[in-house]
C-alpha cells in the first residue's frame, strides 16, 4: 500500500549571536560539532531539508539577522521528528553547551511554522516569523515548542498566507502584547 505524502512539513529557524568569531580558538569545540551534528540531522528521521551556505557544508557563513549572528533553518516532517533530533540525538550536547558558545538571548530566538510540503522557506520569510513571534507571540503562523500549533490549526488560521505584523505606516487598532521572553 502506498502511504499518502504529509500535506504540510514544519519549518524551523533558531538565531545564536556568537560570543566570538568563529574562527576564535573559544569557538573551535562549536564549529567541530557541526559536520557530525548536520550529519545527524541529514540522517534522522523525518529530516526533509537544511539551509546551507552554497559551496559549503553548512550556513554559518551566511549573516542575515547581524554579523555576530549565525542562522539555523531547517525544515521536518513533523513537530515530533524535530524534537527527537534536537533533544534526543547527539545535538543536546551542542545545547547543553550553548552558553559557551552564544549570548543568551531575552527575545524569542526559535521559531516553528507549516510550510506546504515540497517548498523550501525563504531566509526573509523566517526572519518574518520570528519577528512576529517577538511582537505578537504565539500563534498558528509562529510559534514554539511550548506553544504548537497543528498543521490544521495554521491552515485555517485567517491571515494563514500574509504577514501578521500590523503595518507600521497605519495607526495600530489594539495596543501590541507585551514582549514574550524566551527561557532558553
Amino acid at each position: 500500500m502506498t502511504s499518502t505524502p504529509r500535506a504540510a512539513h514544519l519549518a524551523q529557524l533558531n538565531v545564536a549571536t556568537l560570543r566570538h568569531p568563529l574562527d576564535d580558538p573559544r569557538m573551535a569545540p562549536f564549529v567541530e560539532l557541526l559536520d557530525p551534528v548536520n550529519a545527524a540531522a541529514d540522517g534522522s528521521p523525518g529530516f526533509v531539508w537544511r539551509l546551507v551556505e552554497e559551496g559549503t557544508a553548512d550556513a554559518t557563513g551566511l549573516r542575515p539577522a547581524g554579523e555576530d549572528v549565525i542562522v539555523n533553518l531547517s525544515v521536518w516532517e513533523t513537530v515530533e521528528a524535530l524534537w527527537d533530533f534536537t533533544y534526543r540525538s547527539g545535538h543536546l550536547e551542542a545545547m547543553r553547551r550553548r552558553r559557551e558558545w552564544f549570548a543568551r538571548h531575552v527575545e524569542a530566538h526559535v521559531v516553528l511554522w507549516w510550510v506546504p510540503a515540497g517548498t523550501r522557506p525563504t531566509v526573509g520569510e523566517a526572519l518574518e516569523r520570528l519577528a512576529e513571534l517577538r511582537a505578537l507571540g504565539p500563534s498558528p503562523r509562529a510559534f514554539t515548542f511550548a506553544s504548537p500549533y497543528t498543521a490544521v490549526e495554521a491552515a485555517r488560521h485567517p491571515r494563514a498566507g500574509a504577514s501578521a505584523l500590523p503595518d507600521r505606516t497605519a495607526p495600530a487598532s489594539h495596543p501590541a502584547p507585551p514582549d514574550e521572553v524566551a527561557t532558553a
